[in-house]
């Protein structure tokens, strides 16, 4: 009787073949995954729209205090902790959980391109209830600092301090960031390279540039987008190049330097985003 079985050379070429469509499908998975959590984010942004809204109707329309207010001092976490329990997931952008720093760790993501896809924290500052970390930060003109709470740029009279404006939809209010907060300027100067650096740990000072607050929030987490809430609770994907065109507060010039209207040039660009749109 002959026994029936595959010789070595059969085994060989059906594994073969199989390596080659998981090398043709792989990246095909990996691109759907990334769109997958790309529309997780937006979805996330979203819920937080439905907590801004909550907390904004709770007080007579107006947003969180921020860092002279008290209790409400640093701003929407503190503000919306009970809102959202204190998850520290749901203040993550799907692709970014992974918190670059800890209490006496370091991840060495800073001064890399790692740090795009990472989120702060932990941290715990002293309205918190407990160590956050997150990867979406807020558009630090939306709030409503109580009278003699100057801003380290800008005046009072460039906050929004409160959803109920004209343009609310091109005002960002929660974005995909680096850190929890900032307060964009139209000079502000795109960073030399995505990740870059913007602010330091706690235990080592903090690290501030007067032209570099846009770049907390210019990440290419979301191949050349990164997902932003507006004041209108809508959300949707934004352009890195777009990002300068916004009306961050009441005196932004939505035409500055690095906008076409403002005369910029797709060679002003740093290298890594020369080849994202232009707006």
């Amino acid at each position: 009787m002959k026994r029936k079985a595959f010789t070595l050379i059969e085994l060989l070429v059906v594994i073969a073949i199989i390596a080659l469509l998981m090398a043709i499908l792989m990246p095909a998975l990996q691109r759907v995954k990334k769109q997958a959590r790309s529309v997780a984010c937006l979805n996330r942004l979203k819920q937080w729209g439905v907590l801004f809204a909550m907390y904004a109707d709770d007080y007579d329309g107006r947003f969180m205090g921020g860092w002279g207010a008290s209790p409400m001092g640093n701003g929407w976490i503190a503000a919306l902790g009970d809102y959202f329990k204190w998850d520290n997931e749901f203040t993550c952008c799907p692709n970014a959980t992974k918190p670059w720093f800890d209490v006496g760790y370091d991840s060495g993501a800073r001064g890399t391109t790692v740090g795009v896809t990472m989120a702060w924290g932990y941290g715990k500052l002293a309205d918190w209830k407990k160590r956050m970390k997150g990867s979406y930060g807020t558009n630090g003109w939306c709030l409503d600092p109580p009278p003699g709470d100057s801003p380290e740029r800008g005046g009072p009279e460039y906050f929004w301090r409160g959803p109920n404006v004209a343009g609310a939809g091109y005002v960002p209010l929660l974005l995909d960031a680096q850190r929890w907060n900032g307060q964009a300027l139209h000079t502000d100067r795109p960073p030399s390279y995505s990740g870059e650096l913007f602010f330091g740990v706690p235990s080592k000072g903090w690290l501030r540039s007067d032209d570099t607050e846009m770049g907390r929030y210019c990440l290419n987490r979301h191949d050349g987008f990164a997902g932003c809430l507006f004041l209108d609770y809508s959300a949707r994907k934004v352009g890195l190049k777009e990002l300068w065109t916004l009306k961050w507060h009441k005196e932004y010039v939505k035409a500055g330097p690095w906008t076409l209207g403002g005369g910029a040039q797709p060679s002003d660009w740093p290298e890594w985003m020369r080849s994202f749109k232009d707006y």
